[in-house]
């Protein structure tokens, strides 16, 4: 594995190679890596805050030496959905499912996916082979709890044996909770949601198998077992999270990604961006407390670790350099299918390691938008695409977080351009990563802050509400952050430029 690691780092290659490895789940024991002391002292000069857990040199803190813990994390767990990469392989479906011996499937999609050419390829490959199929085509784009219920009664009204979830991650995660609902036919809706807005119950049994195919490139869920949806009585997204949800297969085929409108391709990679920017930044997989008492109680968002550094690293630099590129220029193939890549790799990344703030934040803001409706989103209703609201607060996080890991965040800013030759003080990291984004931001031309989706500083109360409860991504930050920390990063992304 070691040399795998170090070979990864510097290959774009590598990353198509480790998909194979990551095909297969884990089973070796993990690595325990302890902390090491929090007072210790760093190559980049000053302490770490005493509000974090990694020490300045966490770029290398897989190599500390354990210390004898009960209460703290000691191990991670790395497993990803099959993944099959390829212009054209989603043709292959068809065949997929004769091999799966399918005796019903259910195709989910959306009503503007289900125009699209890439519907016609599965229902071609689909009749070709004589699999038996229903199509579900009224997914919503940025889910809800009952755009969720709809599509859990269409599954256990046909029963299918088999999913196929073809779309954004909007579709994707609506499948995952149709598939999880059929095989918990009497649950309530909120028993497997994330406490405490749900229940947070353990998922034990095995859903039926789910193909997903990406239309996007940016939530990576076809790798992931995470399903976010907007919550109505509260207005926030939230979200179940279980490896049990985790697709099959997922088949990432670059064609499907080239009818992407920009602004859709903007917010999709965005995403991806801040998948890779705050999973290389969480809380450390061995300072998270505290340790399960049983192995499935593991969570799926566990915190950073030598194995989603570099992942999550390789998205971030793929996205820095192809998705101006995809976006701006549809005929660039080569960005096309380097923006696919980046987002499963991304997704393989933030799918052990899971998110933090901006993602935390992103759900309030999307769950209490007024009236933004976001350009060329061809939908009936408001809409804060969910890599817009992410991205808007990128600046602000990561100019608060900096202190937590400076030598990560000087990594990330070196990525996107920045000489970092001379800027080695700490309390520099933060300002400078955010510096970086926020020029990213504005090349790309997504909303100067909250106040461009409407917000003013008298939400900053009803935001913070919102946030304080997504603690299955929250407590992954790297600072400890409680409502006047909020408070000060929603102001602060009020304007970004």
């Amino acid at each position: 594995m070691s040399a795998a690691v170090r070979v990864a780092q510097n290959s774009k290659a590598s990353i198509k190679s480790l998909i194979s490895l990551m095909n297969r789940s884990c089973t070796c024991p993990a690595h325990s890596h302890a902390r090491a002391l929090q007072n210790q002292q760093s190559t980049t000069g000053g302490n770490c805050s005493k509000h974090h857990h990694h020490t300045q040199e966490c770029g290398h803190h897989h190599d500390q030496q354990p210390i004898d813990d009960k209460n703290h994390e000691y191990a991670f767990e790395m497993a990803s959905s099959t993944m099959r990469f390829g212009e054209g392989v989603t043709r292959e479906v068809g065949q997929d499912l004769v091999n799966m011996n399918a005796q019903k499937v259910l195709v989910m999609t959306d009503p503007n996916i289900a125009k699209l050419p890439v519907m016609k390829t599965v229902i071609g490959s689909l009749q070709a082979n004589r699999v038996n199929y229903v199509v579900y085509d009224k997914t919503r784009v940025e889910p809800s709890d009952q755009s969720f219920q709809d599509a859990i009664d269409f599954a256990k009204l046909h029963k299918p044996d088999v999913f196929v979830a073809v779309g954004g991650g909007s579709v994707m995660d609506t499948c995952k909770a149709a598939n999880l609902y059929l095989h918990y036919p009497e649950a309530d809706l909120l028993e497997f949601v994330n406490a405490p807005i749900g229940k947070g119950s353990v998922i034990h049994k095995t859903l039926s198998p789910l193909i997903a195919i990406p239309t996007t490139a940016g939530t990576g869920s076809e790798t992931t077992g995470t399903a976010i949806f907007d919550y109505k009585p509260l207005n926030v997204k939230t979200g179940i999270a279980s490896r049990k949800l985790r697709p099959t297969l997922g088949i990432v085929d670059p064609l499907n990604t080239l009818t992407m409108p920009k602004q859709v391709k903007i917010a999709s990679g965005l995403d991806v961006l801040c998948h890779a920017l705050e999973s290389y930044t969480a809380l450390p997989y061995n300072e998270r407390s505290p340790r399960p008492s049983n192995p499935a109680e593991r969570p799926a968002y566990q915190g950073s670790n030598p194995i989603s550094d570099i992942w999550s690293l390789e998205a971030l630099r793929l996205t820095v350099k192809y998705l101006g590129r995809s976006a701006n220029d549809p005929t660039d193939k080569e960005a096309n299918t380097e923006m696919c890549l980046a987002a499963s790799a991304a997704g393989t990344g933030f799918g052990s390691a899971g998110v933090h703030l901006c993602h935390g934040m992103s759900y309030p803001i999307s769950g209490l938008n007024k009236n933004y409706k976001h350009p060329e989103y061809n939908v009936d209703h408001k809409i804060v695409p969910h890599g817009i609201s992410v991205a808007v607060t990128a600046p602000a996080v990561f100019r608060y977080t900096g202190e937590a890991c400076p030598d990560r965040h000087f990594k990330a800013a070196e990525i996107f351009g920045a000489d970092i030759s001379k800027v080695r003080k700490a309390e520099s990291a933060g300002p400078l990563l955010a510096d970086q984004l926020t020029k990213y931001l504005s090349d790309l031309g997504v909303p100067n802050g909250l106040e461009a989706l409407g917000y003013t500083k008298t939400d900053i109360p009803a935001l913070v509400k919102g946030t304080l409860p997504q603690h299955r991504v929250t407590k992954l930050a790297p600072l400890s952050t409680g409502a006047e920390a909020l408070e000060r990063i929603f102001e602060d992304a009020m304007k970004n430029y």
